[in-house]
């Protein structure tokens, strides 16, 4: 397809439930007929080939399998097919908004030091659902919501860079700095993170522009088991080995590093117990501190295995 515009891939793993209104998102998409859907099956083993297989007659559509199990190692799989030089990344159980490829690909277009994008994301509650008041803004982030306003932002901080589930990013970045990180991103039940925060980082070092576009709008269907504070819980406990790793990757790591997670796991605890009264900022703080606790055992772990390594 050489006259491609953008790519919008979906990497997916055992989301068939959730997977069709994806991709029906982006067929349905209010843009012109240069662009492409491709569906990546990170091994899956439900029917998604069959609800892939379903919408096959439609000439935008295409099908990926990648056995080895990770989000980073399915979204470079998406971007090597991928015919065009700007790739779009939605989540499998994210929806698009009818503009949401025009919006991107105008960004790009009119701005060649533009590499990374991404826009608001809303929440999508389960049906009779709605989010318990034990949720604060901080973890409902951790759902996916995102929203810097109603303008166009400048990030010039990575701890703002746009969610994964409504992602851009232009290939010839993506290619110099050697693709996804295979050591950070979603590998199975393991709920690594902090991809795109990396990406954004070396962005902003090397004097690229990442923005914040609200227009570019997709909702994220937030699915029950979610909807849990066991959930939260273990999802803190990998952010804080994601960030590990991130230092470790950086050659930021060493002993440093146990002051760094001994002093934020005892401000957790205190804020937890400051903010006592209020369920969603003491959840808040909790979870924070035991995301800590991830932090130090990887932490432990990068350390034992640099001395074994080094004897």
């Amino acid at each position: 397809m050489p006259d491609t515009l953008i790519s919008a891939i979906i990497c997916t793993h055992n989301r068939d439930n959730y997977l069709g209104a994806a991709i029906d998102s982006l067929l349905a998409q209010d843009f012109a007929s240069g662009f492409e859907v491709i569906v990546v099956d990170n091994g899956s083993s439900d029917r998604t080939r069959s609800v892939v297989e379903q919408r096959a007659n439609h000439p935008h559509l295409k099908y990926v399998y990648e056995p080895v199990i990770g989000l980073s190692v399915a979204r470079n799989t998406g971007a090597q097919v991928a015919s065009s030089e700007i790739l779009a990344y939605l989540d499998d159980d994210a929806v698009a908004s009818l503009g949401w490829l025009q919006v991107l690909y105008n960004a790009y277009k009119n701005n060649p030091k533009l590499v990374i994008a991404g826009g608001k994301v809303s929440l999508l509650w389960p049906e009779g659902m709605q989010s318990p008041r034990w949720l604060s803004p901080g973890l409902a982030a951790n759902l996916g919501a995102y929203d810097l306003g109603q303008n166009t932002v400048y990030i010039d901080k990575p701890g703002l860079t746009p969610r994964g589930l409504n992602y851009s990013i232009r290939r010839a970045f993506l290619e110099k700095i050697g693709g996804f990180d295979p050591q950070l991103g979603r590998i199975g039940k393991k709920l690594l993170s902090n991809e795109e925060l990396q990406m954004t980082e070396l962005a902003l070092q090397a004097g690229w522009q990442v923005m914040y576009l609200p227009e570019a709008h997709v909702f994220h269907n937030i699915s029950p088991e979610r909807v849990k504070r066991s959930w939260f819980l273990n999802r803190g406990w990998w952010q804080g080995i994601s960030e590990c790793y991130r230092e470790q990757l950086a050659g930021t790591a060493g002993f440093s590093q146990l002051q760094r997670g001994s002093e934020r796991f005892l401000r957790g605890l205190y804020k937890a117990v400051k903010y006592f009264a209020d369920p969603a900022e003491r959840f808040d703080k909790l979870v924070y501190a035991y995301g800590q606790i991830g932090y130090l055992n990887a932490a432990i772990a990068g350390l034992l295995a640099k001395r074994v390594n080094s004897q």
